[in-house]
């Protein structure tokens, strides 16, 4: 996944800036090296007090000038930077749903009571559980092919969630299909109106050195406004929430002309109940509008 949205930015800032040359450094982080314990837990597991698991190593390349451009899955990018780094743009998103693969046809309405679901994300599983209770979730790491050469492989899991982003972006869906080499699954994406998304999902971001202009510049024509615009809002209600990239929260956005919507689940870490709100206001000010969905907060009727 990691490749191939550094091969989106590179073909982006190539027709951007002909001529321009580019190296690209594979560097691998905390988050894809522990995959022998559950997602939430990594940075604990390694004795970091941050939570960007996976964007960490990519800092230490970028503040020792060792790259100037650090891609990331903005999901996974911490709501507030540390100091000395700043997001340069945002790249057009992709779809921002998850979806249910499944090993036989009927979505989860075809899952039986009790059946096994995997997923790495606890926003996910709380998801999943505020409609399916009778579900049982458990915790699964590795890449998406990983990810489902397992489902097909292991008898006693019957589903898996993963980002539509990643399967499209790989060419893995198609038609409620999902193909990865000789593996065929059913997939079932998940309704945004229940299942919310996470804050930056389907987004890929460029982080650079604060203050670097000309490496700014360069990434600023490749920035997509409206993708911006919604993820600004995204992570603004996170810090808001003083939450991270690991918490319990779904947010969901859209632009209707010149007005910004915005909605919002948030789970209580150690409680079965949530709390949501609604809000709306001008797409010229995403941040006021995170701040009313924030202001709006309330326990959802049971």
């Amino acid at each position: 996944m990691a490749l191939a949205q550094a091969e989106m930015t590179e073909a982006a800032l190539r027709a951007a800036h002909p001529g321009l040359e580019i190296e690209r450094r594979i560097i691998t982080t905390t988050g894809d090296r522990r995959t022998d314990v559950p997602l939430a837990e990594v940075a604990a597991a390694e004795g970091h007090l941050d939570k960007g698991v996976f964007i960490k190593e990519l800092e230490v390349a970028l503040a020792a000038g060792e790259i100037d451009v650090a891609v990331h899955s903005l999901k996974d990018v911490p709501s507030e930077l540390e100091k000395g780094f700043q997001l340069a743009a945002v790249l057009e998103r992709a779809p921002v749903g998850d979806v249910l693969v499944t090993k036989k046809t009927g979505g989860l309405d075809g899952l039986g009571e009790g059946s096994v679901v995997a997923t790495s994300s606890v926003r996910r599983r709380r998801m999943l559980l505020s409609g399916r209770d009778d579900l049982q979730v458990v915790d699964i790491r590795g890449n998406v092919p990983t990810r489902l050469r397992k489902l097909a492989e292991q008898a006693d899991l019957d589903g898996l969630i993963l980002a539509e982003a990643g399967l499209v972006r790989l060419g893995l869906l198609s038609e409620g299909l999902v193909t990865a080499g000789e593996v065929k699954l059913y997939a079932e994406t998940l309704n945004t109106e229940w299942f919310f998304p996470a804050a930056g999902q389907g987004a890929v971001a460029l982080e650079v050195r604060e203050g670097e202009e000309a490496v700014v510049e360069l990434c600023r024509a490749i920035n997509h406004a409206a993708t911006e615009t919604v993820v600004t809002a995204e992570r603004a209600f996170l810090v808001l929430l003083g939450a991270g990239c690991d918490t319990p929260a779904g947010v969901r956005c859209e632009i209707d002309g010149e007005v910004l919507r915005m909605w919002a689940r948030v789970f209580e870490e150690e409680e079965d109940w949530a709390m949501e709100s609604m809000a709306e206001g001008p797409v010229a000010d995403p941040r006021a509008v995170a701040q009313a969905l924030k202001a709006n907060l309330r326990r959802e009727q049971s």
